[in-house]
């Protein structure tokens, strides 16, 4: 194998985000970062409030897996799982593939929406900002065949059809118009098309048992199962490899587009993997987001610790707000970031590094371990509600605390 290729693969994995935001964070804590201080001091504020926000939405502390399907639930009516139960599957795969469906797309539809979107949720009359908006207005999509190549059959996402969605048509669906703009909504349709090609041109992939839709994905992932057991690393390996050429182009080695991977002037090393940090903030959205159906259709989904916490905002955020994390130059706070910059990635690598600290906080004041209590379900419960319930406290519009320029498909 190429060694730039061979380089690239290894980038292409949960372990390659732990260990260089890890090392990031070291050169931090020796005070050898860019744009940030670092003050583990207040690193018990941070747990106490993670604790306190688990409590009151948990109180027995029987927290979900973050993931997609908690968005799909509104004031305790779970919209899919009724749909779901109450559908005649042809067996369990069929489910699991309608569900790899449907959150695929919602998660690619689920990079910020900015301060002012809301979805007005035809059911309820609210209205409806952010991540759990985008969620609904997903799935009212996925329900009413928006994705799907057969009246028939509504709830399925078919290759075809995303290959040629209009931003017109997402629109509809998202309810944009001048005064309820979304965010990146051409990035989001653009990445939906890409996404719809690359599985129309790889049946061997997700055709295995039906025509080519996201959903053959499940069938892959299967495969990649022993024994019934599967670790959710690999889970996110299968899904960088297999859908990695539809992100935007961005850095690529040795002709592999390495997604949501960054450069970073502290991360030298001797090798073609120097300066480069790998975050893949919504493949492992995705990958948390995929443990469910596969535990739904028998699969002994294993390692879920295996997985990062999420670089996004939220969790990001808070860190910042509750001062873990200090701007070296203050002015920093009122400017707009890229995505790309050299301060974005250094936040983001901070924050999944500050987040396995924080899960170790929370484990010990509860006298749990990572069996009962692992980090997906810490960012439930959690760190990226307690990013919220900051930003709610300190900006009037709730937007975290860095400005950051985003096309709508990064986080």
């Amino acid at each position: 194998m190429n060694p730039d290729t061979s380089a690239a693969l290894s980038l292409l994995s949960a372990r390659a985000v732990r260990e260089r935001a890890h090392r990031l964070l070291a050169i931090g804590l020796d005070d050898g970062l860019q744009h940030f201080r670092i003050d583990l001091g207040r690193m018990d504020a941070a747990v106490d409030l993670v604790l306190d926000t688990t409590r009151a939405a948990y109180p027995s502390l029987d927290v979900p897996f973050h993931s997609r399907w908690r968005h799909f639930v509104s004031k305790g009516d779970n919209r899919w799982a009724t749909l779901a139960d109450a559908t005649a599957w042809k067996d369990s795969a069929a489910r699991a593939r309608a569900e790899f469906d449907l959150a695929i797309v919602s998660v690619f539809l689920d990079a910020g929406a900015g301060p002012a979107w809301r979805y007005t949720d035809p059911k309820t009359g609210d209205k409806i900002g952010r991540s759990e908006g985008l969620g609904l207005a997903s799935l009212a999509m996925f329900c009413d065949g928006a994705f799907s190549a057969d009246p028939q059959q509504p709830l399925r996402v078919d290759a075809a059809v995303l290959a040629k969605l209009d931003v017109a048509d997402l629109a509809r669906g998202m309810q944009v118009s001048d005064a309820n703009p979304l965010v990146g909504l051409e990035g989001r349709a653009d990445l939906l098309r890409r996404l719809g090609a690359l599985v129309a041109s790889k049946p061997d992939v997700f055709g295995m048992h039906d025509t080519p839709r996201p959903g053959g994905l499940f069938d892959q992932l299967v495969m990649f199962s022993h024994q019934g057991k599967l670790p959710a690393p690999t889970i996110l390996s299968v899904l960088l490899q297999r859908l990695g050429p539809i992100w935007p182009s961005r850095l690529t080695l040795g002709g592999i587009a390495l997604g949501d991977c960054w450069k970073h002037p502290a991360l030298t090393s001797d090798d073609a993997t120097s300066e480069l940090m790998p975050l893949h903030k919504l493949s492992q959205w995705l990958s948390y987001s995929l443990i469910e159906p596969l535990q739904t259709a028998g699969v002994d989904v294993t390692n879920i610790d295996g997985l990062t916490g999420l670089a996004e905002y939220r969790n990001g955020g808070l860190f910042v707000d509750i001062g873990v994390l200090n701007f070296r130059d203050p002015s920093d706070e009122a400017r707009e970031h890229d995505v790309s910059s050299t301060l974005v990635v250094e936040w983001r690598a901070l924050t999944v590094a500050l987040l396995d600290r924080l899960a170790e906080g929370v484990r010990q004041k509860l006298q749990l371990d990572s069996t009962s209590l692992p980090l997906a379900k810490i960012l439930e419960g959690g760190s990226w509600a307690a990013g919220r319930v900051l930003a709610r406290q300190r900006r009037t519009d709730s937007s975290p605390p860095i400005k950051v320029i985003s096309d709508g498909t990064v986080f």
